[in-house]
């Protein structure tokens, strides 16, 4: 796969970069936190990246965690079963709690119905490249 140089622009390299710092943030405070989705954010990180740092770029890529799944990503947008797995039980633990501890409302349901999109889109990815014929 040809790899994308950064952009051009200094202002647009480090508006990039931020976001890929900030976007990386987030996907490593995801990994602890039920319900906030890691594997979209560090896709976003590795998009980021692409356009503004190599270094950066290089390092996701590289990662014993990441680099699997910007592979599999990049290789067929595929997502393990596994990371499916993890992404409901965490969807669903996250809405338990909210529903349990939190005086039910719009916000509420707003966020269970976005984690159920997330879900379902997470779940329509393949897990594997097609077998030839």
């Amino acid at each position: 796969m040809t790899r994308k140089q950064p952009v051009s622009s200094k202002l647009a390299r480090v508006l990039f970069a931020l976001l890929a710092y900030f976007s990386l943030g987030i996907g490593l405070i995801a990994i602890v936190v039920p319900g906030l989705p890691t594997t979209e954010f560090i896709l976003l990180a590795a998009w980021a990246a692409t356009k503004s740092s190599p270094r950066l770029s290089a390092w996701l890529e590289n990662h014993r965690l990441f680099g699997p799944i910007l592979c599999n990503w990049r290789n067929g947008k595929i997502i393990a079963r596994r990371a499916k797995v993890s992404a409901t039980v965490s969807m669903l633990l996250c809405a338990g709690l909210m529903l349990a501890m939190l005086e039910h409302g719009w916000p509420i349901y707003l966020a269970i119905a976005g984690m159920s999109l997330g879900n379902l889109w997470i779940w329509s990815r393949p897990e594997s490249l097609p077998q030839p014929s």
